[in-house]
């Protein structure tokens, strides 16, 4: 991963299933971190879609590198990637930025956690990974798994 970008997020597959590794920029960081609880469904991820150590707001290692499983929690779709604040086509005006499933309109922040009042169920899963190294991440192996 050492040619991604802060605001980039790269698609790995894992078992027949997209990957997505996002180098979160401290604005983006910034912005999931600061929204409020109360537009989540989980917002601190009691649903286990997560191994433990991806823990706190933005469900991670690392604050800046993202690591999700890329299906939908609703109907396993592929959520669309719309960082931008206000992007258009999310059906919401005060959107953070984040993934926006065309399916059926549910929207999770730049931490796949999911907003309230959309059609999925949970956050999107984090897959066990680990860091080999500062560039190189194993999916599917954690510290405990290898």
């Amino acid at each position: 991963m050492s040619k991604l970008e802060p605001g980039q997020r790269m698609t790995v597959e894992w078992r027949g299933r997209p990957i997505w590794i996002l180098n979160r920029s401290p604005e983006m960081i910034e912005r999931t971190e600061s929204i409020d609880p109360s537009r989540l469904a989980d917002a601190d991820s009691s649903v286990p879609q997560q191994p433990e150590y991806a823990d706190g707001p933005l469900r991670s290692i690392k604050p800046e590198i993202g690591v999700l499983i890329g299906i939908c929690t609703h109907l396993g779709c592929s959520p669309l990637f719309k960082p931008e604040p206000n992007a258009e086509g999310v059906g919401v005006d005060d959107w953070p930025g984040g993934f926006f499933c065309p399916c059926h309109g549910s929207r999770f922040d730049l931490a796949g956690r999911v907003f309230v009042n959309v059609p999925a169920p949970t956050n999107l899963e984090v897959p066990p990974y680990r860091f080999d190294s500062d560039d190189v991440i194993t999916v599917g192996e954690d510290k405990e798994t290898a």
